[in-house]
């Protein structure tokens, strides 16, 4: 296979200089894609998507971020094969990362000693969102069936079992749980959209019996209580570095996504919202982190509109505590998700359409050392 790269224009403009050279990255990056075989094995090798420091698929959009970016770090592809990832995880102590795989029903596992991709657990339950307890157990969201099995959040113990640690409110089964934070007091929220309702690619039609919402589950009781009905298609969720705000992607908002930003109270409620950021310019939100600065990473792409280019769209905003957007990473995927890890918990992992990616960066997870991590 020949890939070709436009060559430079010697009067080029600045700008359309770096869009040629960022167009001839992303292209790169496509055509390795396509080289590799099929199967999983070879393809989990990392292989920077441009060999130019520093990387210019990481942009400055603010001052702010520069010291973010780490001069010699570029935007690797760890792994792909995959049809839709979403929801991944770091685990440290195992020196993995597990990623969900929702059409095909399964877990991956990529390992970053043996750079291996292999499938964790098939089926799934279609899971979505993963995160760690304070025990540093598996926690899952099955966002749609096997054989009756899924549309709840479970529990992965030691053993391998599997605890079902909500599954129904109100005598009702949940829609199709998406997403998952923990928060310090042992506490798991998470967000119960339809996504995953109406069609057989991602699960199963049904008809869902709850509205659209964000639950949370007790840490000590394991009592599930509803703590937001008033958001259409909530996504990504995640907690500032004090705990005493919560983020929630309102994926379904018009004209535009959002964030909503909640106070959160001693007992667990919530106070008065606040929109914290809105993804203008045909941007969609998705899944969020939040660093020990109080950035969100969010993961980015197209809403979907006509108008939308995709190719500028894809990849990773960051936006600072006062919503501002001050840096963003360009990938030749959509971002759904991703997380923070590493030996030293400054990689940044990305979930995109069919691949995973990392970037090295100079900051870590608000959660990093402390819980749920």
């Amino acid at each position: 296979m020949t890939i070709k790269f436009d060559a430079p224009v010697a009067n080029a403009e600045p700008e359309h200089a770096r869009r040629s050279f960022l167009k001839s990255s992303l292209m790169f990056s496509a055509g390795v894609a396509s080289m590799g075989s099929l199967g999983f094995p070879g393809l989990a090798s990392a292989e920077p998507l441009t060999q130019r420091y520093p990387d210019e698929l990481v942009e400055i959009l603010d001052e702010s971020f520069a010291k973010y970016r780490l001069f010699n770090a570029s935007v690797e592809r760890l792994a792909t094969g995959m049809r839709w990832a979403e929801g991944p995880v770091w685990v440290g102590d195992g020196r993995y990362l597990l990623v969900s795989d929702i059409p095909e029903n399964r877990i991956m596992r990529w390992d970053e000693i043996t750079g291996s991709f292999d499938v964790f657990r098939q089926p799934s339950n279609h899971s979505n969102g993963l995160a760690r307890d304070l025990q540093g157990r598996l926690l899952t969201c099955e966002g749609s069936t096997t054989n009756d099995l899924g549309r709840r959040v479970t529990r992965t113990e030691p053993d391998g079992s599997i605890t079902v640690l909500a599954d129904q409110f109100e005598g009702k089964r949940f829609n199709s749980p998406n997403d998952l934070a923990v928060r310090g007091d042992g506490s798991i929220w998470f967000t119960d959209p339809p996504f995953q309702t109406g069609n057989y690619y991602e699960g199963h039609k049904i008809q869902t019996e709850l509205p659209d919402a964000v639950y949370r589950i007790d840490g000590e009781t394991g009592a599930v209580t509803r703590v937001i009905d008033s958001i259409s298609g909530p996504n990504g969720l995640c907690f500032s570095p004090d705990q005493k705000t919560l983020y929630v992607v309102e994926g379904r908002a018009k004209p535009n996504r959002l964030i909503w930003a909640y106070p959160v109270n001693d007992d667990g409620t919530l106070g008065e919202r606040r929109k914290h950021i809105e993804a203008s310019a045909y941007g969609a939100l998705d899944g969020i982190k939040c660093d020990e600065d109080g950035n969100l990473w969010c993961g980015w792409g197209s809403s979907g509109a006509p108008e939308a280019v995709t190719a500028e769209l894809d990849g990773v905003m960051v936006f600072n505590p006062a919503g501002k957007a001050i840096g963003k990473i360009r990938l030749p995927e959509r971002c759904a998700n991703l997380c923070f890890g590493g030996a030293k918990g400054n990689r940044l992992f990305m979930a995109g359409s069919h691949s995973l990616y990392a970037l090295y960066v100079n900051t870590r997870d608000a959660s990093f050392g402390k819980y749920g991590s």
